[in-house]
């Protein structure tokens, strides 16, 4: 080969490697862009993408903070939640707030009613649902106890937790005259002494018998109050024969019967403290319980003051003589026998100790006052010692002397 030709060889596979790098340089480059571009597209996508899913899982209104009633069925799934929240407005994207509550662990979350807002976001609605709301009521069978001593207002709200009757309604169906008056036409003979009903609190007080009672879904209360009226007219039944040995009428007996439960807890100091209430009836002597001053005011609580014992009310037997309008609580049998049969005595007091219950009867107000002062205020005075330090005492909270029984065994007599 010439040396000419060689030189020209030389000269192109030089210029052929220049263009070969130069090419190279730039799909190098141009690949590097691509990438670069591809980087950032996808890292814009991620942004775009996150800010996106952030917006959906946060506050639907965050200036909204009105509360939203909503019910979460019993049985409701992730995919169930998500559309009724956002049907409540309460989620703005309800596929991705559905992933979300699933990827979080949907197994906790809890049927009932629940108090949301707008204002609340994925996470805050998530932890709601898992503590719980209000218990969705399922009507179904069921047995309702009636327990002695009880009012009609204790009895409504046992029946209004369950049961799908309202303590409402409960109440305006066993004070309605026309219901009454269809009772007392179906057992003409328990109702027979019962009183003209505007004289009463709750005519029917003292008339729903303690019992347990077989509740059936779509119950009325209607149907629910006769089945406690039968059974109190089944005791009556029972118990008719025994009247004679009592000057008082079976509604009497009935109201003297509710105090007994509530003053007295064996059968022994029913029998006992009836007696103390006949003597003091025999001589127009003030009953003076506890237990209508309690009935009177529409209170539990632990000690009447000296003006409770001023409250205006007939139901009031510190303030009038003789017994009551009428019942002022449900009393079991033995109460109800203990109003009928007596344990006849000489005493005209009694008190029970605010420890043990244990009941100390006197035939007079000297001996009665040292009882009391014993059983009843010395343990008072130390009680109330105890806590003075956390309680500011007043003069119109001061215990009645003589009283000071805590009301469950609330079993003795204050002297005037």
């Amino acid at each position: 080969m010439a040396k000419d030709n060689w030189k020209e060889l030389q000269e192109k596979a030089k210029q052929n490697e220049s263009l070969h790098v130069k090419e190279r340089l730039w799909t190098n480059r141009i690949v590097h862009w691509l990438l670069l571009a591809m980087l950032i597209i996808i890292l814009g996508s991620a942004i775009g993408a996150t800010t996106y899913v952030k917006k959906a899982l946060g506050p639907a209104d965050a200036t909204n903070a009105e509360t939203i009633r909503v019910e979460i069925p019993i049985g409701s799934t992730a995919d169930d939640i998500s559309r009724i929240l956002a049907d409540a407005g309460l989620v703005s994207q309800r596929d991705i707030f559905n992933y979300y509550l699933k990827w979080t662990n949907d197994t906790e979350l809890q049927a009932g009613y629940y108090e949301f807002s707008k204002a609340m976001d994925a996470d805050q609605l998530i932890e709601v649902l898992q503590k719980g709301g209000e218990p969705i009521f399922v009507d179904a069978d069921t047995n309702i106890t009636v327990i002695e001593g009880t009012t009609l207002a204790d009895i409504a709200k046992v029946v209004d937790e369950q049961t799908a009757i309202s303590e409402e309604e409960f109440l305006e169906t066993v004070d309605s005259p026309e219901f009454i008056e269809s009772l007392q036409k179906q057992f003409p003979s328990l109702f027979e002494s019962m009183p003209e009903l505007d004289t009463m609190e709750h005519p029917l007080e003292g008339y729903l018998f303690p019992a347990t009672y077989e509740y059936f879904a779509g119950m009325s209360a209607t149907e629910l109050i006769t089945e406690m009226v039968k059974a109190s007219n089944a005791t009556y039944q029972r118990l008719v024969d025994d009247m004679p040995n009592t000057y008082l009428t079976y509604h009497q007996i009935l109201t003297l019967a509710s105090i007994i439960e509530n003053e007295a807890i064996t059968e022994e100091d029913r029998g006992l403290v009836s007696g103390v209430f006949y003597n003091r009836m025999a001589i127009d002597m003030p009953i003076q319980s506890d237990v209508t001053v309690l009935y009177a005011l529409g209170e539990h609580k632990e000690f009447v003051t000296y003006d409770d014992i001023e409250t205006e009310s007939p139901y009031n037997t510190y303030t009038n003589t003789g017994l009551p309008p009428g019942p002022v609580s449900n009393a079991a049998l033995t109460a109800i026998t203990a109003a009928i049969y007596p344990t006849w005595n000489d005493y005209y007091y009694f008190v029970a100790d605010i420890d043990t219950q244990e009941i100390y009867y006197s035939a007079t107000l000297e001996e009665h006052e040292l009882l009391v002062e014993e059983h009843v205020n010395a343990r008072q005075a130390s009680i109330e010692a105890d806590e003075a330090p956390n309680v500011q005492e007043t003069a119109d909270d001061e215990e009645v002397a003589d009283e000071g029984v805590p009301e469950a065994g609330d079993a003795e007599e204050v002297a005037q």
